[in-house]
């Protein structure tokens, strides 16, 4: 384990309140109150989060909005296993790693991931640690709808854009 694991081992984890993981694609809007109040227990002193949300420009483009289209029971299974891996390198309770898909409006959330542990260095670390390895590894894909045109991202180099990838 990583940082910050003295005095926690897999036996209090499971008999903490609460504190359930969750990981899911979804093209609901995401709730950052509610995915915390799905990791947090009253063991723990930290509760740690990122919310990514669309903005109104990239590389000097105004955007209009996007669209994510995701593969969900891979992204959801890669999910679990940063989230595993989390558990592995620090002292943390619960993770929850939420991803967006369909159109999404400037200011909208597209992903949301909250870490809960008993001290927040771990909290801070894994939380950082999982936004890298969800834009590096998730099978998630993003078009930018901008004024003068439109294309897909993926989010790795090796991803393969959905099959009606165009550029604009």
């Amino acid at each position: 384990m990583g940082s910050g694991d003295a005095g926690i081992d897999d036996a209090s984890r499971r008999s903490r309140q609460g504190g359930a993981d969750l990981y899911m694609v979804t093209v609901e809007p995401l709730d950052l109150r509610a995915l915390c109040e799905r990791v947090a227990t009253p063991a723990d002193g930290a509760l740690a989060s990122f919310t990514g949300i669309v903005r109104d420009n990239f590389e000097g483009r105004p955007v209009l909005q996007l669209e994510y289209e995701a593969y969900a029971p891979m992204a959801e299974k890669i999910m679990r296993e940063i989230g595993s891996g989390l558990r592995e390198r620090f002292a943390i309770g619960a993770v929850a790693i939420a991803h967006r898909t369909g159109t999404l409006a400037v200011g909208e959330a597209s992903v949301v991931i909250v870490v809960s542990a008993p001290h927040r260095r771990a909290a801070l670390a894994a939380c950082s640690e999982a936004i890298e390895e969800v834009k590096c590894r998730l099978p998630v894909w993003k078009k930018e709808f901008f004024e003068d045109g439109e294309g897909w991202r993926a989010n790795t180099a090796d991803a393969s854009p959905p099959a009606d990838f165009t550029t604009g």
